[in-house]
């Protein structure tokens, strides 16, 4: 569809949602100008531009903009004036998360106890934090143990030390409020967390909170010189310094999991409490499992009590045990996956690899009862363990049937929704980023819940029309009972797809898989690194892809043509499958990571391909891996009308063949 017919048909479309003008097309470089002048913390530029804006379809927008860029001078009059102006959109609740923030970070709790109940989208966590601490200091001793317990875990599971989780966990530690759900314990826990994962401000946080300023500047020291700082103690009797020990073993385990192995074994072990020592085990077996050390499985053996671990050192465990040089740890597996809390025990992941440990270790007809339950409960045509699921109980990944046709009625809600219709203009003139961001909030958060499936299949359906793809794709797939195959797994292009895939003897399911994949069909997509294009290619890559087929006078902008990029993409996808000898999933993970870190993953014992996948070191490549092989799956049984075997695409991965050809060196 041409860009013009989309924005008349739009600015038609918003007549009587917004007050909208003719004109609304003429002004949209007002809009552009002002993005850019937000961006730039252009002050001066937003306020000349904002009257201009006034009438425009995109003028909550501007308003946003204008007034987001000074609020921290701006009074609580304007604030109020502004949110007034842009009521009921998702700018206004944007608008009032930032100053909810603001009111947080400032300590003025009249305000914010005045527009908190007024927040909408209720999805940020520093908000919500500063909300709890807004209640516990009203409330006194009577704070709930609910909200300790709350903010306890907000703040685990936060990064960095940002202030509104850091002051609420503060207050609740130094007072005891809440039923002293939260402790210095869990400082010392959070502190632990933040040292593995190099969060020196958090951690520093966290000990402040937990100890004394003498521990501070012992910290200072592990932070320094881990290996000098432990050389330099000889006790640590006191639980504070145990724990700045502790810290300095996961410091080291992070550079030297040997070194920081042996000084756990031979000197600082006996000296800790039983938590404190199966911690650092855990993270050393943590670390070695990201190198893919074959002693992984062996130092997470050293831990006695799996209750201690956090769910990230227990999904490690998991995939160190999976890469157990005598085989899988199926007992291993199952303890982990018992330890982990009720939510990481309902991700299909290991939910998955739990019902196959229970197999392997059954001992009676009940235990396998108990497997066949929990494959079902996760069982589905689409997602990577839902379909190996599906056939763990004997069955192949189809096409489900078509849901009920969308009403008249149900069209028309979606097409005349303000919030859909600002979105989809926002994202025909550029402003994708605003548009993406406004269509997530219209579906998913505008109303508690977030949309019922029919109203998110219109919605899907609206965005498939105006081919906003990655929309489209996202918003059914939010659906719970409702499954439209058709949205989820569209095929734009497919005539050029299909053509290009079997000149070159590619399997189009896997080219549309890893499109989906890389940028859900967007013709002008750009990573953060430079890859472009519907196969997000990187410039070097096509340059030499280019050479290699032969196609003179590439340059790579040329990668913005759709038939340029699919005959590069793919071009590329066919070197990389050829070089790890047809293997889906290790060219899925060198098209992301480049060819040389698979061809060091596949080192070690010979594994099933879920397996592999699942115990890829980058977090990134593990999701990409398995997303990619499970959508060419689906797309298969979509392009041929026949049942698919993901397994079968998956196959095994371990050490090259000898008698294979050798690794092409010129693979970028």
């Amino acid at each position: 569809m041409k860009l013009r017919t989309i924005l008349a048909s739009l600015a038609i479309a918003l007549v009587g949602c917004v007050q909208a003008q003719p004109q609304n097309q003429l002004r949209d470089d007002v809009l552009l100008e002002m993005q850019q002048a937000f961006r730039q913390g252009d002050k001066a530029k937003l306020a000349q531009l904002l009257p201009q804006a006034q009438g425009h379809v995109l003028e909550p927008w501007a308003v946003y903009w204008e007034l987001k860029n000074r609020l921290e001078t701006a009074n609580p009059a304007e604030v109020q004036q502004a949110l007034a102006r842009i009521a009921g959109t998702y700018q206004e609740d944007r608008l009032r998360n930032d100053w909810l923030l603001l009111l947080g970070e400032n300590r003025q709790w009249d305000l914010f106890a005045q527009e908190y109940p007024k927040f909408r989208m209720r999805d940020d966590r520093e908000v919500r934090c500063y909300a709890l601490l807004a209640q516990s200091l009203r409330e006194g001793a009577g704070t709930p143990p609910e909200v300790a317990e709350e903010v306890r875990r907000l703040w685990l599971g936060q990064r960095g030390a940002e202030d509104g989780c850091t002051s609420a966990a503060a207050h609740l530690v130094e007072t005891g409020h809440g039923g002293r759900k939260l402790t210095k314990a869990d400082a010392w826990r959070k502190a632990r967390q933040a040292m593995e994962a190099g969060r020196t401000s958090a951690v520093k946080a966290a000990v402040e909170i937990a100890s004394t300023p003498a521990s501070l500047k012992l910290l200072n020291e592990v932070n320094a010189a881990p290996s000098k700082f432990l050389l330099s103690k000889v006790t640590a009797v006191s639980r504070a310094r145990r724990e700045l020990v502790g810290l300095a073993l996961i410091k080291l385990a992070t550079s030297d999991v040997e070194h920081a192995a042996a000084q756990l074994e031979s000197k600082w072990g006996p000296q800790m409490n039983p938590e404190e020592r199966d911690w650092v085990w855990a993270v050393i077996g943590h670390q070695a499992a990201l190198r893919l050390d074959p002693n992984a499985d062996a130092y997470y053996a050293r831990v006695k009590h799996d209750k201690f671990l956090s769910d990230e050192l227990l999904q490690w465990k998991v995939r160190a045990a999976l890469r157990a040089p005598k085989g899988i740890a199926w007992k291993n597996i199952l303890e982990a996956v018992d330890a982990m809390s009720e939510s990481a025990q309902a991700d299909p992941a290991w939910t998955y690899w739990r019902a196959r440990a229970v197999m392997a270790t059954a001992k009676g007809g009940g235990q396998l009862t108990e497997a066949v339950k929990l494959l079902q409960g996760i069982a589905s045509p689409t997602g990577f363990y839902e379909q190996l699921a599906l056939e763990e109980l004997g069955q192949k990944i189809d096409v489900p049937a078509k849901p009920a046709p969308l009403t008249d009625e149900e069209k028309k809600a979606a097409r005349q929704d303000p919030g859909l219709n600002r979105a989809l203009y926002a994202i025909s003139i550029g402003l994708r980023s605003e548009g993406t961001r406004e269509w997530n909030y219209t579906t998913n958060l505008h109303t508690p819940g977030g949309m019922e499936d029919r109203a998110l299949l219109a919605a899907a359906q609206y965005a498939c029309e105006r081919e906003v793809w990655d929309r489209c794709i996202n918003t059914s797939e939010r659906t719970k009972a409702e499954f439209d195959a058709e949205q989820r797994f569209p095929m734009p292009f497919r005539e050029a797809v299909i053509k290009r895939s079997k000149e070159i003897a590619l399997d189009p399911a896997y080219v549309y898989g890893l499109i989906r994949q890389e940028s859900r069909f967007v013709m002008n997509a750009r990573s953060g690194v430079g890859a472009s294009g519907l196969m997000q290619v990187m410039p070097a890559t096509a340059r030499w892809t280019a050479k290699k087929l032969g196609l003179p006078g590439f340059h790579p902008d040329q990668l913005h043509d759709r038939d340029t990029n699919i005959a590069i993409g793919t071009g590329y996808l066919k070197f990389v499958l050829e070089d790890f000898g047809g293997s889906m999933p290790m060219a899925a993970a060198a098209y992301n990571a480049g060819p040389s870190r698979p061809r060091n993953w596949r080192n070690g014992p010979v594994l099933e391909g879920a397996a592999w996948a699942e115990t890829v070191p980058f977090g990134e490549t593990r999701d990409y891996v398995k997303k990619v092989v499970s959508n060419a799956t689906f797309y298969a049984a979509l392009l041929t009308g026949q049942p698919q075997s993901l397994k079968a695409r998956l196959g095994s991965v371990g050490p090259r063949d000898l008698a294979q050809p050798e690794p092409n060196a010129e693979l970028p």
